[in-house]
Formats: C-alpha cells, sequence, structure tokens
C-alpha cells in the first residue's frame, strides 16, 4: 500500500530529529567567529591576547595566527569536471576569470568586504567559553566607503579590490534587436525592477561539526552537497577525498543556501585537524542574518513591444546583478535570469544581457528559484503593464502569446529548449478556480462606489528549469536486497525537508513491487554512497527519483538472472511479479528476493543516471484588497496552478507549493533587508527587523496542479518546489497595481510596504497637483 503521508514527520514533530546541534560527541570544542561592524574598510590589527587569557578557551586566532589556512576555493568545484557544454562552460569560464585575483580569504587579512566578515576565531570547551573569549578580542578597522546596490557600485567610485573593476563578468543571451521594431511597436512598456535582496531564513542556520578519527576526518553539516563538500574540503587541505567522510543528518530547511563550503567551514575543519579534537560551529539566527548567503539582488531594465493586437514583438531585459563581496559563488548565477528571460511566450526576438557587480555585501547564491523567479517578475510585471496600455484583459495577452502545445520541444530566443508546456490549460484552470469573472465583477462595483476600498486581481504566468544544467544532470543510485526481505536504497541526493524518505520509499517499493515498511533509505552519507550531486534545483524526484528507478530495474534484472542460473533456464522465460522471481511455465515456485538472496548471496546493483532539463510551469492568481490611506495590502485569495509533470506524492508536492507560495508572499509584501548609510544591515531586533510572513499573514491559498509529463525523464516528473517563490510574487504586486490602477510600473518596487503603497496611490494626484 502507497503511503502518502510522510513517514519523518513524527520522529521531527515530536524532537527526535538528529541535527548537528544534537551530536554528543566527547571532547567536542565549540568555535565562535569574531565579526566586523562595518562593511567596508582597511583592518589594522587584530589582538587576540585577552581572549586567550579567558578560562576555558583552548585558543584565539588571526588571519596572521593561521598562515597555512588556505583561502576559499579559487574556482567553483563542482563545475570543475563537468563537460564543455554552453551553459555550463560559460559559468565555469565565468568563475574562474571573475576569481582570479580576488582571494576570499577565511579570516580577514588586510581588507573587511562585508559586514561580519570574520578578522578572528576563538575556540572553547564549550559554546559560553568560546563567546566570552570573543568577546575580547580587540581590533581596529579604519571604514571606506560602502555600496550595497549593483547600480551604485558599477560605476566603479568605490572599488571592493584595488586596481580591479567591479563589475566582475558580463553575459548576453539572445541576439541584440534592431530599434527599428521598437519603433515600429504599436505599444511599447518600459520599466525598471528592482529584486531586492532576500535571507533564505531556513529554521535551522549552518553547521559543521568536524571530527578527526585517526587519519581519516568524519564532517557533519546540514548540507544540500555532501560530496561536493567532501571534494572541496579536501582540495583545500591536500587531502584524498577517501580520507573525508561527510555526514548529513536531519537538516531544518536550506532553499539553496546551503550547498558550498564556507570559510567558516574551511576554519573548523583545519582547527579540528591541528587541534585533534572535535570543533563544531552552529551559526545562530543574529549571525545568519548578518552573515548566511543572499538571493535574488538584481536591477533590471525591460522593454516589452506588441502589436495592435498584443502580438508580443520583441523583449529586452538588461540586469544589473548583485552578486556579494566575493565573486566565488554566485558570479555566473544570473544568467539564469537571462536563459529564462523569454518566458512562456513566442516572442520572436528576446535579448537579455548581465553585468554581475561585487557590493559591500555577503555572497548572493542560489535561493529557491534562483534566477527564474527574477526573470518571471519582471516579465509577468511587464505584461500586465502593457495590458494596461493596450487595454485588454491581461489573461487575454497572455493566451494569445502562448508557446502553443504542440510545439514542443521548442527552441526559446535565449538557447532554452523547452521539453513540453500545455500552458493555456495552467492559466484556465487558475482563473476557473479564482473565479476571475466573479472578482472582476466585484471589482467594477468598487470602482463604481467611492466609498469602497480599490482591489485588484493580478496574474502571473511563469516557466522555470529543474534538474540542473547540462553536465549536471546526472545523479548516483543504488539498490540493495538483504537476507531478511529488506530492501535498502542509496541515492547521492540530500534531503532538508523536501520527503525524501517517504517520496523515494514508496518509489521503490512500487518499482519492486514490494511492501514500502520493507524500503530503508540511506542518503546523505558518503561513506555509504561514494558519488552523489545532491539537493538543488528542484532535481529530488526528476533526477534522483529516476536513478533509484532505474537501480530497481537493474535489481530487478539481476534477480532474474540469477534465478535462471538456479533454474536452468532461460533468462527470458523468468518472470518478475510482487516482489519475487518465478519461472513463466510456473514449474518451480517463486522465490522472493529474501530466499534468492539466502541461495545466491548478496545482491546490490550500483549505476549513474543521467536526465534531462525540466520545464515546470504554471499561472498564479491573486486577489488583492488596497487602503490607499494607510498604504495597506490585504491579499483575499490566492490560486497556484503549477504542473510539475508527473506527481509521485500529492501530499509532498502540495506541501512544497504552499511553502514556497508563503515564501512569495514574503518577497512580494514583506521581506527586505535595511541598511544605514555606511552599508550595514539594521537587524539588531533580529526577525523583527527583517519581516516573514507568518501564520496571520497568510491568505486562503488553493493549490492545484496540472499534468504534462516530461519527456526528458522515464518518470515524466518535473521540479515541484520552487514554484511559489517563481510564480507568486508577480502575481500579488500585479493585483496591487491593478488596484490602483498604475500606468507607471516603476511606482511600485518590492517588497510592498505601506510607504511603498501609499506612496504609489498618492503619485497620480501629486501628477495632478503637479
Amino acid at each position: 500500500m502507497q503511503q502518502w503521508t510522510r513517514r519523518e514527520d513524527e520522529r521531527l514533530l515530536t524532537g527526535q530529529g538528529r541535527y548537528v546541534a544534537d551530536l554528543a560527541v566527547p571532547k567536542c570544542l565549540d568555535a565562535v567567529f569574531v565579526r566586523s561592524r562595518v562593511a567596508h574598510g582597511v583592518l589594522r590589527e587584530v589582538d587576540c591576547t585577552a581572549a586567550r587569557r579567558v578560562a576555558g578557551v583552548v585558543g584565539a586566532w588571526s588571519a596572521a595566527d593561521l598562515s597555512e589556512v588556505p583561502a576559499c576555493l579559487q574556482t567553483a568545484a563542482d563545475l570543475q569536471d563537468l563537460p564543455p557544454v554552453p551553459h555550463t562552460l560559460l559559468a565555469r569560464l565565468s568563475t574562474e576569470e571573475a576569481v582570479a585575483g580576488r582571494e576570499w580569504p577565511v579570516l580577514v587579512k588586510d581588507r573587511v568586504r562585508y559586514p561580519g566578515e570574520a578578522v578572528a576565531v576563538v575556540v572553547g570547551e564549550d559554546r559560553y567559553r568560546a563567546e566570552d573569549g570573543a568577546a575580547e578580542v580587540a581590533f581596529r578597522i579604519d571604514p571606506l566607503a560602502a555600496v550595497v546596490t549593483p547600480s551604485a557600485a558599477a560605476d566603479d567610485s568605490v572599488r571592493l579590490f584595488d586596481g580591479r573593476s567591479n563589475v566582475a563578468f558580463q553575459g548576453a543571451a539572445g541576439e541584440p534587436i534592431e530599434e527599428s521594431v521598437w519603433q515600429g511597436a504599436a505599444a511599447v512598456v518600459e520599466a525598471r525592477y528592482r529584486q531586492q535582496l532576500l535571507m533564505p531564513t531556513p529554521m535551522e542556520c549552518r553547521t559543521i561539526l568536524a571530527v578527526p578519527e585517526g587519519d581519516r576526518l568524519t564532517v557533519w553539516s546540514g548540507h544540500q552537497m555532501p560530496h561536493r563538500l567532501r571534494r572541496e574540503l579536501a582540495a583545500l587541505l591536500g587531502w584524498p577525498v577517501d580520507r573525508i567522510r561527510v555526514v548529513v543528518p536531519d537538516t531544518g530547511g536550506a532553499f539553496g543556501s546551503k550547498s558550498a563550503a564556507f570559510p567558516e567551514f574551511v576554519a573548523v575543519v583545519f582547527l579540528a585537524v591541528m587541534l585533534k579534537r572535535p570543533v563544531r560551529w552552529i551559526e545562530d539566527r543574529l549571525e545568519s542574518m548578518l552573515t548566511a548567503t543572499r538571493g535574488r539582488g538584481q536591477d533590471q531594465r525591460v522593454r516589452l513591444a506588441a502589436d495592435a493586437d498584443g502580438r508580443l514583438l520583441a523583449y529586452e531585459l538588461n540586469i544589473d546583478a548583485d552578486v556579494g563581496a566575493y565573486p566565488h559563488l554566485g558570479v555566473g548565477l544570473p544568467m539564469q535570469t537571462a536563459w529564462m528571460a523569454t518566458g512562456l511566450y513566442r516572442t520572436p526576438r528576446v535579448h537579455a544581457t548581465v553585468r554581475s557587480v561585487l557590493t559591500n555585501t555577503m555572497v548572493t547564491y542560489p535561493y529557491r528559484g534562483a534566477g527564474r523567479p527574477e526573470a518571471t517578475i519582471a516579465l509577468e510585471r511587464s505584461m500586465d503593464t502593457l495590458a494596461r496600455r493596450l487595454r485588454m484583459d491581461p489573461a487575454e495577452l497572455r493566451r494569445r502569446n502562448f508557446i502553443p502545445s504542440d510545439s514542443f520541444p521548442y527552441r526559446t530566443p535565449t538557447g532554452r529548449v523547452y521539453d513540453s508546456g500545455n500552458y493555456a490549460a495552467a492559466l484556465d484552470l487558475a482563473l476557473e478556480t479564482l473565479d476571475y469573472p466573479g472578482w472582476r465583477a466585484e471589482q467594477a462595483r468598487r470602482r463604481s462606489d467611492q466609498d469602497a476600498q480599490p482591489l485588484g486581481i493580478g496574474l502571473s504566468c511563469y516557466v522555470e528549469r529543474s534538474g540542473g544544467e547540462p553536465g549536471g544532470l546526472h545523479e548516483f543510485a543504488g539498490v540493495e536486497a538483504h537476507d531478511d526481505g529488506t530492501v535498502v536504497a542509496r541515492c547521492g541526493a540530500a534531503p532538508s525537508g523536501q520527503g525524501h524518505e517517504t517520496t523515494f520509499s514508496a518509489l521503490v517499493a512500487k518499482s519492486l513491487e514490494v511492501d514500502q515498511a520493507r524500503v530503508k533509505l540511506v542518503e546523505g552519507d558518503t561513506d555509504e554512497q561514494p558519488e552523489g550531486l545532491g539537493s538543488f534545483a528542484s532535481r529530488s524526484a526528476q533526477v534522483a527519483g529516476a536513478a533509484l528507478q532505474q537501480a530497481c530495474g537493474l535489481l530487478v534484472q539481476e534477480a532474474r538472472t540469477r534465478a535462471a542460473g538456479l533454474w536452468g533456464l532461460p533468462v527470458e522465460e523468468v518472470t518478475w511479479s510482487d516482489g519475487a522471481v518465478s519461472p513463466a511455465s510456473g514449474g518451480a515456485g517463486a522465490m522472493d528476493l529474501a530466499e534468492l538472496v539466502k541461495a545466491t548471496g548478496p545482491l546490490r546493483v550500483h549505476d549513474r543516471f543521467e536526465a534531462g532539463m525540466g520545464f515546470p510551469f504554471g499561472t498564479h492568481a491573486a486577489v488583492a484588497e488596497v487602503d490607499p490611506e494607510l498604504g495597506t495590502v490585504q491579499v483575499l485569495r490566492l490560486v497556484t496552478v503549477d504542473d510539475c509533470g508527473v506527481v509521485l506524492n500529492p501530499v509532498v508536492v502540495k506541501g512544497q507549493a504552499f511553502g514556497s507560495a508563503v515564501q512569495g508572499i514574503g518577497q512580494a509584501l514583506y521581506e527586505g533587508i535595511p541598511f544605514d548609510d555606511n552599508g550595514v544591515p539594521q537587524l539588531a531586533n533580529g526577525l523583527l527587523d527583517y519581516l516573514v510572513p507568518t501564520a496571520t499573514e497568510i491568505p486562503p491559498i488553493t493549490v492545484k496542479d496540472t499534468c504534462t509529463p516530461s519527456p526528458s525523464t522515464p518518470l515524466g516528473a518535473k521540479g515541484a518546489g520552487e514554484s511559489g517563490c517563481i510564480g507568486t510574487p508577480a502575481a500579488i504586486v500585479n493585483a496591487v497595481a491593478d488596484a490602483l490602477q498604475l500606468v507607471d510600473a516603476d511606482l511600485l518596487q518590492m517588497p510592498l510596504t505601506p510607504d511603498v503603497v501609499w506612496r504609489a496611490a498618492c503619485a497620480p494626484k501629486l501628477q495632478e497637483a503637479r
């Protein structure tokens, strides 16, 4: 019987989860980092003398004390072995060129480049003593001017690296568009959008525990890519990879932010090896808000042209992307926005340009959606503005420009090849579920009543990419049958809340035709599964799931071969059914897996699976009520219709859609990092200063789906984890713009705080007064 409810929930919800902070390791030390209080400056001195005298402090070090510690990797280790296909080659080359001459030190040597950058590390017998020691570290920084947006940094008036431009990378997708196209269009929308920096904000912050064990090192970390972490740490230490074991225990969320080897990780590992004792670092919430990776952070300029009938003619997107103070992790990431600029429309001419710009902020890195929300928000906001210019219903404008369902595979002007899609079906289901005509009628009624609160309806149609880029679309998996009837499934993924224990065990059980209770999943351990890529890019079902299914097929094939040898039959005369082999003739009795293993020895298969890219899509629709006097926004209804191909577990997929939609609401209405004039985030009150949606702010959300299988994987599945972050923000912003009947899209920039909305609502009146 298939199990829809999540296996892991009872353990996690009853306090039985086992996180890095819960691990009891004898003689374990705790590390605390001393951090800069300025965004940019010259480090003049660091004095750890007083810290070393604090009772319980084992040691305190500045960069000068740890000269043997290597800098963070100069290139992205996960790109080094990829084949030279166009997109991954561009990402690899952009990283290599951008990091040259821009060392990212584990501890600041001479120049602080973002607030919270570590200037020293203190290790104590416990966290309390290490914190006491950290408070005694004295250091002096001469402040320099700071820049915290790419537009401000791009002119190089403030340089982060002497003699080097802040523009670390430039790229493009599509072909430049002739000016005559814009001049001949019936309508042209021009707008600027700011995609604010966001914090991933997982429940559990970054963690690492390094435990020396003889000539080996075991590293425990809440991490999305344990094999990458092992490879990078081995390279930094100059060790062969088999001397390092990485284990991922229960992990309290990641959203893309836990898949690299961070400077703190390098310091902890190096100190554990040097001290020959376990060392642990648990990032606290304020520390995380100051120094964990950021997401989004783009300044965008767009032009969108259409003829008088609303047929799109051209789309131009220029991106200045904030990649933070060091280019090592995210310099090529904005190309995801450029490659997805086309959206789900058959626009004949599309051109996107990218400048990745260094700023005095923590590094920008993939955050749930990773480049695709930025593409969707820019395009979909422009589509609603275009509809108002043409006096056309925004749903109809989208419908007449969709790529037809019989046109797949479809190559976009920016080089993507979409696998499958039925975009009109998702739009129609969203409109029906929302009761689009009913809300339009209510809107008309309110517009005729001067005392009624303005109401708006916003749409956002999206297509995204899942699975990863070519060269990184593979995964490793294995299946082993034991003589007690149990089955152990292994794969290179690493869970951080996706429900792998449930979904993967059910998939293996279905593939082998055995009871799900007999299947145990093992992942996130580089000793158990020596090869793997991890969990990112919404690839769990599409890639890792398909790898497990393929491994099950190989196990069945091996079982039939062994049974054929036992019975002296050709393999084709041995069948598999209900988890057992049997002769097709029915002569000898069936033999289940346990009996077969007892008769023939251990039965284990391991294989590598290669998938293609998937392109999930959908339509999100929002209804919002606005108080123009107060600037407040109340989302009355949100409908999400997503198509992730074949759904393996409806409960898990619905949870992913709901959760990501809540994060999309956060970007649209609440989340933003406030900076002071010196470039330092104003976050002293933690999550009271950086607002994330709580249960009180979540509107009624209806989650539905359509199903268009992907031909890129035998399961037919596409990614399902990022839809709400991609589709929801533009739907909400469009609803507010519709309520206020704004023609100028620039007036609304996320997050739509009361101040932003009030000023936008007042703008037409101010223009009239002038």
